[in-house]
């Protein structure tokens, strides 16, 4: 054990002395004091570990000491002990961000929890949370190898989510690389999975299927429009993963009772031309051109041109759902827009379902790429999650959202499609209008190796649009990524250890819904 150095301040410290002889005989050196004067001089000449403070001590009482040693040492945690019970006491010394707050009569073990709590809290969490995965990798792995089913293979992913923001808020990340050892070998079996299984789900009215992108509005928003309870707002947050959601749901849970957490599954490719517009279609993407034509754009290299008309497609879904309701669609794309949207708040109380698809994530994924910036600012999925984190509490979002739990409103978050930071090149040869996707191709006699690749050679199976005869669809698995070969070097430097979508893993394809009600 790390020798921790303890300053107890206390004017009856000679009291004191069987505590006192009980921490050292715990390896803890206490440095004993009885006055907050003789507290600020040990506190300004030497580094402490914690400070004991009694509040009740003459001249300079416990609270005074406290925030002169919040001043000399913000960071140094303060521990509040006093005789009495008084509400006004116990609130100041909280405001003033002690450590933690202990009542007399002390026992011992009462000062060793709450020496622990604070000097070995990250050391036990982390030998802890160590265990805790080495048990239940096993049981992990022993799943996914098994014949599991969408509904488990979602289960599975979010076991595995859950375990790795545990061990990366742990001090020690030795078993991190064990933990995404284990999760790309899941990614690999899920992508077997899935190769196996999505023509089935799309064509087979018989196959237990899980709920996608298309069926996403009349199976799981449409049901909660309910003109006699508070206006639904559906906020889609465009390419958030299941993790960042859970980074950002502890940010909510001070205005928000969470409902339901649960998952649905992306078409193919997952990138928002795709996906986005077979949400607010409820539509496969061959169903939109075939019956949407003046809507539908074919696949180009621009994945913005894509989605201009993501409004009128739901408006045409709510009719023929017909849902005849109140309703309203905002795209947010800047900061000025988010701004707007909050000033604009409460004229969409009227409306029974207001939907605001917010682009962030999405353009900081794409900026990942192109900006030296921030491909050092994300270099890996911890720091991702953190610039998410980040920008969600500082955003018009986080207001907006504050707004509706004020009002009582009922929300629902979910995204279109994830994506995965991807590492090893798959060769592809292509004609010039082959699209530019680094995790999925459509064209034309494509030229590649079948290997981590799933084909599509019968787009009409996976209902994707079918220019001409002999058009296919090329997907990535797991976390490889296109490279031409007359370019080979430069498109792998580029872009390896980017954030892409538009292929197969866990991370892009099972994405996180969650439905909250106001507190």
């Amino acid at each position: 054990m790390q020798n921790y150095s303890i300053l107890w301040a206390d004017d009856e410290i000679d009291l004191l002395k069987p505590h006192i002889l009980f921490l050292k005989n715990k390896g803890y050196d206490v440095t004993p004091v009885n006055s907050g004067a003789d507290a600020l001089d040990h506190v300004e000449q030497n580094n402490y570990d914690v400070v004991f403070l009694d509040e009740m001590m003459p001249g300079m009482t416990g609270l005074e000491t406290l925030a002169q040693i919040k001043q000399l040492r913000p960071n140094l945690p303060v521990v509040m002990i006093t005789k009495s019970e008084e509400e006004h006491i116990m609130e100041e010394a909280i405001g003033s961000k002690i450590a933690d707050y202990l009542i007399k009569p002390l026992n011992p073990n009462q000062i060793l929890l709450s020496v622990k709590k604070i000097l070995d809290n990250k050391r036990l969490v982390t030998e802890r949370t160590n265990i805790g995965y080495q048990q239940d990798f096993r049981n992990i792995s022993m799943q996914y190898n098994d014949r599991m089913d969408f509904d488990e293979w979602a289960d599975v992913y979010k076991k595995l989510i859950y375990w790795e923001l545990e061990l990366d808020s742990s001090q020690d990340k030795s078993m991190l690389e064990v933990m995404n050892m284990q999760k790309s070998e899941a990614n690999s079996e899920f992508c077997k999975y899935v190769i196996d299984n999505y023509e089935d789900w799309l064509n087979d009215p018989k196959a237990e299927s899980p709920v996608m992108s298309h069926q996403l509005m009349r199976k799981k928003v449409f049901p909660l429009v309910d003109a006699t309870a508070a206006p639904l707002f559906f906020i889609l947050i465009d390419n958030l993963r299941f993790d960042q959601w859970k980074i950002i749901e502890p940010l909510l849970s001070e205005y928000f009772t969470v409902e339901e957490e649960s998952s649905y599954y992306s078409i193919l490719p997952t990138t928002t031309g795709f996906a986005r517009n077979a949400i607010f279609s409820g539509m496969m993407p061959s169903e939109m051109e075939r019956k949407h034509p003046d809507l539908w754009v074919n696949d180009d290299s621009e994945d913005e041109g894509l989605n201009n008309h993501e409004d009128e497609f739901l408006r045409r879904q709510l009719e023929s759902s017909r849902l005849n309701i109140k309703s309203s669609y905002h795209k947010i794309l800047n900061v000025n827009q988010g701004k707007s949207l909050v000033d604009n708040f409460n004229n969409l109380l009227q409306n029974q379902l207001n939907v605001v698809v917010y682009n962030f994530v999405d353009m900081l994924s794409h900026a990942r790429t192109d900006m030296a910036m921030i491909k050092e600012l994300a270099p890996d999925e911890s720091a991702y999650r953190s610039i998410t984190r980040s920008w969600f509490m500082h955003s018009p979002l986080l207001e907006f959202i504050q707004k509706i739990a004020a009002k009582g409103g009922r929300l629902i978050i979910t995204t279109d499609h994830g994506m995965i930071r991807v590492q090893k090149p798959a060769k592809i040869v292509g004609y010039r209008e082959t699209n530019t996707n680094l995790r999925y191709k459509q064209g034309k006699n494509l030229g590649f190796d079948d290997n981590h690749l799933f084909v599509g050679r019968k787009p009409e199976r996976l209902f994707l649009p079918k220019p001409h005869v002999s058009t296919a669809y090329v997907f990535t698995l797991e976390d490889y990524f296109f490279a031409y070969p007359n370019n080979y070097n430069y498109y792998v430097n580029h872009y390896r250890n980017t954030f892409q979508h538009g292929g197969v893993s866990l991370e892009e394809m099972i994405i996180p819904f969650a439905y909250l009600k106001a507190k």
